[in-house]
């Protein structure tokens, strides 16, 4: 049984992800009528996700430090 990546965050950002898990608003929904492997991968796209949220933050938080000098 794969474990929802649940954060109790729950907030979604303008593209419709969570914040909090990675997930999109449709994964969410349909999580429980996901099979294990469906789990699996939409945990692991969720995880990308949330890499990818955390560089474009970073990226934008340098750009704002190198304009403030």
């Amino acid at each position: 049984m794969t474990p929802s990546p649940c954060k109790h965050i729950c907030q979604l950002d303008r593209k419709d992800i969570c914040v909090g898990c990675g997930r999109t608003r449709a994964e969410i929904g349909g999580w429980m009528a996901m099979n294990d492997a469906e789990k699996a991968m939409t945990c692991a796209r969720a995880t990308a996700r949330l890499r990818g949220l955390a560089g474009a933050e970073d990226a934008h938080n340098a750009t704002v430090r190198r304009a403030a000098r």
